[in-house]
């Protein structure tokens, strides 16, 4: 796309819905399951960084390996299934819990 094409200058603002995978076009259970994976995921990583490990700690504290512990602080959410990802905030010290509503 050349700077010359409109489409630079186009100022209109999409609202949200909240959930950005909803918003990519996934369906909405799915969606649901991954904002949750992704949330669990960074809390898991700023709660690594607040206990001040290296990635060799943290592996040997959570019980994975150092390349794990690699892909959940660069957020790669592909790699770890929901279960997994409570379990390591466990390990890490937070309480995870899961709350469902209608």
């Amino acid at each position: 796309m050349k700077k010359t094409d409109p489409r630079w200058n186009d100022e209109s603002c999409t609202p949200g819905s909240g959930n950005v995978f909803i918003d990519l076009g996934f369906d909405p259970a799915e969606a649901q399951v991954m904002q949750l994976r992704a949330e669990v995921m960074i809390r898991t990583a700023q709660r690594l960084k607040e206990q001040g490990w290296t990635q060799a700690e943290a592996a040997q504290k959570l019980g994975i390996t150092q390349p794990r512990v690699s892909r959940l602080i660069r957020g790669k959410v592909e790699d770890f299934s929901l279960d997994m990802l409570l379990t390591l905030a466990a390990r890490a010290g937070l309480h995870p819990e899961l709350r469902l509503s209608s």
